[in-house]
């Protein structure tokens, strides 16, 4: 048995073809000893018949929302309280509309409206309709509600395009849900628990041309340790990333951007609802003034090409400037004078903590698997002020280690912060 054991698990589906999945999904949930409970919307049956759920789980497929059986038995409200968690997979564009508009109309909309249950969606759909900013604006209310969304994947879609919208595979969701099981940790194990952390992770590429960007060496390890250690330590986790070769880490968030304008704007997006912003990303300091239509081309006659650049936004400095304004960490990573550029930074940018890094060394620095960092703070009794900067030295490890000794000490600040307020 695993940490899902008598875990009374509702799994909602809707009507996309990615329904097949979560048969399976259901199977795992129950051979780990969860007791599931499936409801289906009026679509999912035309893909997968509700017998093949019931064979699955043991009980019967709800999928009425008057149904006076039901209403005899276990009603809806009385569904929705049963629930330990609820996930819906596939959850289908439609669904999502209809949930961040608040509807009841049919059985599973109802309960999550009615359920106290965390909810979590696994959307499924055509890479277009994951992109349309009606999708996305629909996604950002519900995680507005509390609803916790599982990214989709990339690859090949039934109706034969490629890009981001494929239901996470159904040992994929019964990990996420397994991970969930870690809230029964005791507080002092899962210090960033009830708090949402937004991480910046990876390089931004700025363009030139068509075919040329700028950006930098950054491979995101850190940042995507950094990710995957809050998340062990119960906070809700949204990721930035800029573009860069790794799996996103269980349970968290991820976003995937490529300018350093882009990166601004979705942290902009999701500042009300943040606790800690850490930002873990390598943004390139300037962009070309004017991005060509074209290629550029080398010509005979031209042995240098002169570009113009003017500045990227300072995000670090942009967030901590805000209202609200969540508790800011930022990362110096630098190959000289390393302390004191990064305490110079903190203070030129208002933060509450900076980590700083000597990239100068190819055993610690970008692409590398180990770290060894310095995180300076400010006395939380003086914030913002030109007291003595405080520091702590944290020895060569690997970066997960670095990362959940970090998140440890950070998550200390923070609530000391609070405390002091």
């Amino acid at each position: 048995m695993t940490g899902l054991a008598n875990k009374r698990i509702l799994l909602g589906i809707s009507g996309g073809i990615a329904a097949y999945k979560s048969a399976y999904l259901a199977r795992l949930l129950v051979k780990a000893g969860a007791e599931v409970r499936v409801v289906m919307t009026q679509g999912a049956k035309a893909f997968i018949q509700p017998l093949t759920f019931q064979a699955l789980t043991g009980h019967p497929v709800h999928d009425t929302l008057l149904d006076e059986e039901a209403e005899a038995g276990m009603g809806h409200i009385e569904l929705a309280r049963w629930a330990d968690e609820v996930i819906i997979a596939p959850a289908t564009a439609d669904l999502l509309a209809r949930l961040a508009a608040g509807m009841a109309d049919d059985l599973l909309t109802t309960l999550c409206l009615a359920t106290e249950a965390p909810i979590h969606l696994a959307p499924a759909m055509n890479q277009r309709m994951w992109s349309h900013p009606a999708t996305q604006s629909n996604l950002l209310r519900l995680q507005g509600f509390g609803y916790q969304v599982i990214p989709p994947g990339e690859g090949e879609q039934a109706c034969g395009d490629l890009g981001q919208g494929r239901l996470p595979e159904p040992e994929d969701l019964f990990a996420y849900l397994e991970a969930l099981t870690t809230k029964a940790t005791p507080a002092k194990d899962q210090p960033a628990r009830g708090l949402t952390l937004l991480l910046t992770a990876g390089p931004t590429r700025e363009p030139l041309d068509p075919v040329r960007y700028l950006s930098n060496h950054s491979s995101g390890k850190m940042g995507f340790a950094l990710a995957e250690a809050a998340a062990q330590l119960g906070a809700r986790v949204i990721l930035i990333s800029g573009p860069v070769d790794l799996p996103t880490p269980e349970g968290v968030e991820r976003i995937n951007i490529s300018s350093a304008q882009e990166l601004l704007d979705e942290c902009q997006k999701r500042l009300q609802e943040t606790d800690i912003f850490i930002a873990c990303a390598a943004v390139a300091d300037y962009r070309a003034a004017d991005q060509s239509e074209h290629k550029i081309k080398k010509t005979s006659a031209n042995d240098e090409l002169t570009l113009k650049l003017v500045k990227n936004p300072d995000i670090l400095a942009t967030v901590a400037a805000s209202e609200p304004r969540p508790f800011c960490v930022g990362f110096a990573a630098e190959t000289r004078e390393v302390e004191e550029y990064a305490r110079q930074k903190l203070i030129r940018k208002k933060l509450d903590a900076i980590v700083a890094n000597d990239v100068s060394d190819s055993a610690i620095g970008f692409g590398s698997d180990d770290n060894q960092v310095t995180l300076l703070y400010r006395p939380i009794e003086k914030p913002l002020t030109d007291a003595p900067i405080e520091r702590l030295p944290l020895d060569r490890a690997s970066k997960k280690i670095i990362s959940q000794q970090l998140l440890k000490e950070i998550c200390n600040l923070y609530y000391s912060a609070q405390d002091a307020k």
